[in-house]
């Protein structure tokens, strides 16, 4: 029997080729968990008071490390299950604020796919990660590097 939401093994992986994820709205309840799960307590995330005297965002504003984890998590369901083994580097951008109320996606495209030289049976797969807003606005753009399970490695 087939198993859904399983991941994309190295080899459906080409240089050039692109995917969207579904959309994420990010509500209030999610930024106050995020800043008091991870102790972010800044207060441009937890005082609403200074957001609407000190702050040039008036808005609630969602930490950009919590745009890129809820990105990585539309990815996961999206493309690593069962393949993805690791994530070695990235490089990372935030372009735009994203809010309490905002809908966000990831397009990404494969830039770089290569075999490891040193674990058989693994790939290099490196993407650019663009995390859209509705509105078309970019938050962020991501570069990672991630290591991917070979189709030949699973029937070893």
């Amino acid at each position: 029997m087939e198993t859904l939401g399983l991941g994309k093994y190295f080899e459906d992986l080409a240089v050039g080729q692109k995917f969207r994820t579904i959309g994420r709205t990010i509500f209030e309840a999610d930024i106050v968990n995020f800043v008091t799960c991870t102790g972010m307590t800044e207060v441009l995330f937890t005082n609403l008071e200074f957001l609407r005297t000190e702050s040039d965002i008036k808005e609630r504003l969602a930490p950009g490390a919590l745009v890129y984890s809820f990105a990585e998590g539309l990815l996961v369901h999206a493309t690593m299950q069962h393949t993805g083994f690791a994530f070695l580097n990235m490089e990372l951008n935030i372009e735009n604020p994203v809010f309490a109320g905002d809908t966000i996606h990831v397009e990404f495209e494969v830039t770089e796919a290569r075999l490891s030289k040193s674990r058989p049976g693994r790939g290099l797969v490196r993407t650019r990660n663009v995390v859209m807003k509705q509105d078309g606005k970019v938050a962020l753009v991501y570069t990672p590097l991630r290591m991917i399970k070979c189709r030949s490695a699973k029937a070893a």
